[in-house]
């Protein structure tokens, strides 16, 4: 029986467990440092490994960031494009619907993404220093995808003769527009439970008006 090399057999979880600690990490110090201010070597030490070790994972700090935003992001569109799905899978009532659909759209984020909130507000600062490959990615990974799945949402509604929509993306991008409370980029204070349901039913109406069917 031939007998298997033990380098060939042993398992190659430890990459990826160094991967995953090396995004983290990174994540920590961009969202904390911003794009331009951060380090390899602060990276290094949050992530708990070498500095050799990024370079063997990532070419350089704008591929890591690149990486590091799209992960992010990819993580909470799946929660926004959750609350989508959630809430407008089967409509009976189109306010009513959407007002609570916006109420969990626009309620801030837990704590879970409290970093992702961080980078995208250090983005908003220094986005003329950072590459735009990374912004696109962003935006193709985040915002875009849930900007297209409220389309087809809204789309949908449209099918059904609830809606007077031309273009579903810009009709999404209105009602996003109008039910969000809370801009990550400020550090403005976080509104009410009562403030949220007052602006999204401002906005939902608003909405309404120029798209009802």
């Amino acid at each position: 029986m031939t007998r298997q090399d033990p380098a060939k057999a042993r398992p190659r979880g430890g990459l990826a467990d160094k991967r995953r600690a090396i995004l983290a990490g990174a994540l920590t110090v961009f969202a904390r440092d911003g794009y331009t201010r951060a380090s390899i070597d602060a990276i290094s030490a949050q992530a708990g490994v070498s500095t050799r070790t990024i370079y063997n994972h990532f070419q350089d700090k704008a591929q890591l960031f690149q990486s590091v935003i799209q992960e992010s992001a990819a993580k909470v569109a799946a929660a926004q494009v959750a609350i989508i799905d959630r809430h407008l899978y089967k409509v009976t009532d189109l306010e009513a619907d959407l007002i609570e659909f916006g109420r969990a759209f626009a309620t801030p984020m837990t704590a879970e993404h409290a970093e992702h909130i961080c980078l995208v507000r250090q983005i908003n600062a220094e986005a003329g220093h950072i590459p735009q490959a990374a912004i696109d990615a962003w935006q193709e990974t985040g915002p875009l995808r849930v900007r297209r799945e409220l389309a087809g949402r809204l789309r949908t509604l449209a099918g059904r003769g609830l809606l007077r929509i031309d273009d579903p993306e810009r009709a999404a991008l209105h009602l996003m527009m109008l039910v969000s409370t809370y801009n990550p980029s400020y550090r403005a204070a976080v509104p009410s439970e009562a403030e949220i349901t007052e602006m999204v039913t401002t906005g939902v109406r608003a909405f309404l008006y120029g798209y009802a069917g």
